[in-house]
């Protein structure tokens, strides 16, 4: 029966929480007020929060940043480029009934090289939602 089932990592609740809770510090302690999200591998919101004069739009982009960095498996702003006219992936962002979000701000969670979740930052500029992403999962999860 085990060889008919799939065994993967998949990020638990207290995981989810501590990537929101160091997201929404590192947004404190940046002066960015950030919505930040966390899905499992399937891109379905395990937890999030948006934080006071956070943009009311920023908890869609957030979770949205998230589920593609989850449906595939990279930073949500490696796409950027080539889903510009004319790019490879031209057309992407109206897939997935609109979700596909290609401005930086999304990153994957892998645990022993299999994707775990994802997590989403939205708030800022790119760079900023980038860079509170990577330090929430650099300062909770340094291994993923």
């Amino acid at each position: 029966m085990d060889e008919a089932f799939m065994n993967r990592p998949q990020i638990k609740l207290a995981a989810a929480l501590g990537l929101v809770e160091a997201a929404v510090a590192h947004g404190a302690s940046s002066g960015v007020p950030v919505a930040v999200a966390v899905t499992d591998a399937a891109g379905n919101v395990v937890a999030s929060a948006r934080m006071n004069d956070a943009p009311l739009g920023g908890m869609q982009l957030a979770a949205d940043k998230a589920y593609t960095s989850a449906l595939w498996q990279m930073p949500s702003g490696d796409l950027r480029e080539s889903s510009q006219p004319g790019g490879a992936d031209w057309g992407l962002t109206s897939t997935a009934g609109g979700r596909i979000i290609v401005y930086a701000g999304g990153l994957p969670i892998f645990a022993d090289g299999v994707l775990a979740g994802a997590l989403g930052v939205s708030g800022g500029t790119g760079a900023q939602d980038g860079a509170c992403a990577a330090a929430a999962l650099t300062a909770v999860l340094p291994e993923a």
